[in-house]
């Protein structure tokens, strides 16, 4: 038996999705992700699947009640956004509403440097997509903030 040992340190997102595989496959569609792993159980549902979504990675696996793991459709929801910042958010939320995701917020230049808006997809989950167009202090993003309308006037 090998010894593994793990050098980094990483923050992964782990989504439970009703129907994974079709989720794997939406997820390469929309938003261009690459599979690194497969598994499935011995019934062909999605046990674990690893993916690299823009160079990050994403892992999934099929919502399985018994042991507690519900995906956000069998939640009415979650309070999660997965948050893809890419260099042309403009083409990556194109590609996501084309591929059937629903648009939440429609993509706008907001007061934070930030080109930004949110999808949500067929499996429950909110996705925020973005490109940052100019690089600020935190000074300089709480002096746009006090400015900003954000939606309500």
């Amino acid at each position: 038996m090998s010894e593994t040992t793990t050098s980094t340190t990483a923050l992964i997102p782990h989504l439970t999705c009703r129907n994974a595989l079709e989720a794997v496959d939406f997820y390469k569609k929309a938003f261009g992700a690459e599979e690194t792993m497969v598994l499935q159980t011995p019934d062909g549902r999605l046990m674990h699947a690893s993916l690299s979504i823009s160079g990050a990675p994403v892992m999934l696996a099929e919502e399985f009640p018994d042991f507690g793991s519900l995906s956000p459709l069998s939640l009415g929801g979650s309070p999660v956004t997965l948050h893809l910042e890419v260099p042309d958010c403009d083409a990556v939320f194109a590609r996501a509403v084309e591929a059937g995701c629903e648009v939440r917020m429609p993509l706008d230049d907001m007061f934070w440097g930030a080109r930004y808006g949110i999808v949500g997809d067929p499996f429950g989950h909110k996705w925020a997509i973005a490109t940052t167009k100019e690089q600020m202090s935190p000074e300089e993003v709480r002096r746009a903030a006090e400015t900003a309308t954000c939606g309500q006037g």
